[in-house]
């Protein structure tokens, strides 16, 4: 059973909890620019599966009809602790591999690019993780543990990750020895060279003091969130996309054939060396980082909110009313046609530009309602009731917003 639909409420009410803590003790972490970026990521993430078609089922198929040993019985309690243990042993290695190799860094990026270090950012996850994660459990399944199991441990496992995102728990003694802890979680998410690649574990830290992989968290060495090639956008398609576009270009531009092919396999960061002289990749400078928050007038701000909720809502009709396929493409569509304009206001990036990008959305919207009226839905007048809300707040965004970008930093 997959239990991350049934906690994403106690996500919600946690968020809320540490950002009035965060409030009433002068310690806010939160952004809300970044937070609710980071927020897009993980609904888009979560409607990733209404419109892909994953290949892990089948390749289970295969293993246990061919490859694997007996099943396992669930109902026996060693299955379910093997299991989990397993399960963290293989995902410790999904996790490190997805920072040492370009290709699947190209996917776990996302979840890394928040420059601030929250709960939210917990909920920032990926939306191509199905292409490659698969292979690292397969030996799960050749050992004949049942598929029920694996995603039942797999939820589970994600779910103890959320509450180790946060600033506002220290070091917790010797706990600290063998499991995940905020502390040593804040070093895996750090820019800082000493950090850099390292706690891989999902929940436990063995892993990585075994393999080598462990760093402590530092008194004299603060961390500074976010990753060295820096994103500074809130656009969610480029969040998903930018290396895989750099790997594209790297392969495109390089001379050598062997090249070309090496920049899909070679370790993160890796360029071609004709490339690398030609079109070298920005990096962070510590000693200078400042964090991308463009300034927006505040009613920028609270359509980012409002967007938010109503992503979330689409969301939660989404996992309830388990639309078909196209209704689902159709759904995934406005979800990620509403966090890329929202983005494009978070970015300041001025009214006029961004209101071709709004019209077009809600003409895409208005047309779906129409449908989806002609179809006898009900959800349609839920429909127009949001695109009514959506032309109200864009009549009032215009002149505000243009006077405010003209104070914007470059």
């Amino acid at each position: 059973m997959d239990l991350i639909v049934f906690a994403v409420p106690f996500f919600i009410l946690l968020i809320v909890v540490e950002l009035a803590y965060g409030v009433s003790t002068g310690r806010n972490t939160y952004r809300l620019n970044d937070a609710v970026s980071s927020l897009f990521m993980g609904v888009l993430s979560q409607a990733r599966r209404f419109v892909t078609l994953g290949i892990g089922g089948y390749i289970y198929y295969l293993v246990t009809e061919y490859f694997a040993l007996s099943l396992m019985d669930s109902s026996h309690w060693w299955t379910w602790v093997l299991a989990f243990v397993l399960y963290d042993f293989c995902y410790y290695w999904l996790h490190r591999l997805g920072h040492e190799r370009t290709i699947l860094w190209a996917s776990h990026v996302a979840h890394h690019q928040s420059e601030e270090y929250n709960l939210s950012t917990a909920l920032r996850q990926t939306s191509t993780g199905f292409l490659f994660s698969w292979l690292f459990y397969v030996p799960m399944f050749a050992l004949g543990i049942p598929a029920e199991v694996v995603v039942t441990v797999g939820s589970l496992n994600l779910i103890y990750q959320f509450w180790v995102h946060t600033e506002h728990i220290p070091k917790l003694g010797k706990y600290e020895w063998f499991f995940i802890t905020p502390s040593n979680h804040r070093v895996h998410h750090a820019q800082n060279d000493i950090y850099m690649d390292r706690n891989y574990g999902g929940v436990f830290i063995l892993w990585d003091r075994l393999f080598g992989t462990f760093q402590e968290e530092l008194k004299e060495q603060p961390v500074i969130f976010g990753i060295r090639g820096p994103l500074r956008s809130f656009n969610p398609v480029q969040a998903i996309t930018h290396v895989y576009v750099d790997m594209a270009k790297d392969s495109w531009r390089a001379q050598r054939w062997q090249d070309k092919l090496k920049v899909w396999v070679a370790r993160t960061g890796w360029q071609p060396a004709d490339v690398a002289e030609k079109y070298p990749r920005n990096k962070n400078d510590l000693s200078t980082f400042e964090k991308y928050d463009p300034t927006v007038p505040g009613r920028v701000s609270w359509y980012g909110f409002f967007q938010l909720v109503a992503v979330v809502l689409l969301l939660g009709w989404m996992e309830s009313a388990q639309p078909d396929y196209w209704g689902g493409v159709a759904a995934w569509a406005s979800l990620l046609a509403t966090t890329m304009t929202t983005a494009f206001w978070l970015e300041a990036k001025g009214a006029d530009a961004v209101m071709f990008w709004e019209k077009l959305r809600l003409v895409f919207l208005g047309l779906l309602v129409l449908v989806t009226a002609l179809n006898g839905a009900a959800i349609a007048w839920v429909g127009v009731f949001y695109v009514g809300l959506n032309v109200i707040f864009l009549r009032s965004l215009a002149t505000p917003f243009n006077r405010a970008t003209a104070s914007v930093p470059g």
